[in-house]
């Protein structure tokens, strides 16, 4: 086949855009120690996507609107985890007590009173949590998506954010993975089926203007 990846997806159909709406809500997706710390089974380099979610983070925070941190803990020996937990073994970090400095939010992106906190077990942050239900009781509409992995979590959780009704908005700067290749592929994917994949700028610029319009006029 001659055309190029972009031509042949786009020739089928996929990559239209979805608009974002007026009530968003933030989602941190599992931004803990464990990616970030070298000696982890979980390392992923991820650093750049961690600065990048301090930023867009504080851009929530001041837009003031609601904000979810989403962690991962385990009954020890990992029976809650099911088939999840015996396909990762390196989850077992998560077990409670195992490796609490790893299970810790990353520097920068600890939750304030307030920010909801899920724990949850599986790869999305809506399967088997409150996730949807919170987030439908405050009428959000649009899902900005930070955290790690892209290829795992992130994407699981977009594709849910697609599937209850939510815009989902990956904010590519503010996501990372063990390896570009899957990284990216996953990007691609979402972008073609399931979700916006837009700029730390963008997501900056669309919570200023989200501010702007619930500003009182006069």
């Amino acid at each position: 086949m001659s055309d190029s990846l972009a031509q042949n997806y786009a020739s089928g159909g996929f990559g239209l855009s979805l608009r974002p709406g007026r009530q968003p809500a933030l989602l941190v997706v599992d931004f803990v120690r464990a990616y970030l710390v070298p000696d982890s089974p979980l390392y992923a380099a991820a650093e750049p996507a961690r600065a990048a979610t301090e930023a867009l983070l504080m851009a929530s925070r001041a837009a003031g609107i609601p904000v979810v941190h989403t962690g991962v803990r385990y009954q020890p020996g990992g029976r809650d985890g099911g088939v999840f937990f015996r396909k990762v073994p390196a989850l077992a970090c998560f077990e409670d007590g195992a490796r609490p400095d790893l299970a810790a939010f990353a520097a920068g992106l600890e939750p304030l009173p307030g920010e909801t906190v899920i724990l949850k077990q599986y790869a999305s942050a809506f399967f088997g949590t409150t996730l949807a239900s919170t987030l439908t009781a405050l009428g959000v509409d649009t899902l900005l998506i930070a955290g790690v992995s892209t290829s795992g979590c992130v994407r699981a959780s977009a594709v849910d954010a697609c599937q209850h009704g939510f815009v989902p908005l990956v904010v590519r700067d503010a996501v990372g993975d063990r390896h570009p290749s899957p990284h990216e592929a996953s990007l691609f994917d979402l972008q073609a089926k399931y979700a916006e994949v837009v700029s730390l700028g963008f997501a900056q610029d669309y919570l200023r203007r989200v501010t702007a319009d619930r500003a009182p006029s006069g």
